[in-house]
This record gives structure tokens, sequence and C-alpha cells, in this order.
């Protein structure tokens, strides 16, 4: 199991929400902040099966769409899950 942190622009949360959701993964929702001008961002985690990761980072890049020059709009880090509990 992988964790997927994805870090969007607040505009974006909306259609990467729908297009992961339909599909099965689930997600948290983070508010964040960051970046030189301190624009409002949405940190997304969420639990990806080995093997699934490239899809997941397909959809979101989709989602997002084309970044404008010298922005981006998504920054992702993977992380090996070592354990994961749902209670």
């Amino acid at each position: 199991m992988k964790l997927l942190l994805a870090v969007v622009r607040d505009i974006d949360t909306e259609s990467i929400l729908s297009a992961l959701l339909p599909r099965g993964y689930r997600i948290t929702r983070l508010a964040s902040t960051g970046g030189f001008l301190r624009r409002g961002s949405t940190t997304l985690m969420m639990g990806v099966d080995e093997g699934y990761e490239n899809e997941v980072i397909d959809l979101l890049k989709h989602a997002v769409g084309e970044p404008d020059p010298d922005q981006h709009r998504l920054t992702i880090f993977i992380l090996d899950a070592l354990n994961i509990e749902h209670i």
C-alpha cells in the first residue's frame, strides 16, 4: 500500500474529487497554504494499492489540465505505507 499526498490549487480540488471518488478511491481533504504568494491549496491524502499509483497520477494530471507557464498545479508525494488500520 502507498500513501499518496497531492497538493493542488483550491480551484482544482473539485475536478480531482469528481475524477477519483467514482472510481472508489477514498480521499481525505486537508486545507493548506503554501507557495510564494501564500495562495490557498488543498492537500489530498489517499491510500493506493501498489501497482495503481500511475493510474491515480494519470487521473490527477487529467483533472487539473495543462499548467500555466512557469507555474505548477499539482505536487505529488508517494510514500510507503507500512501499516494502515481502519477502526
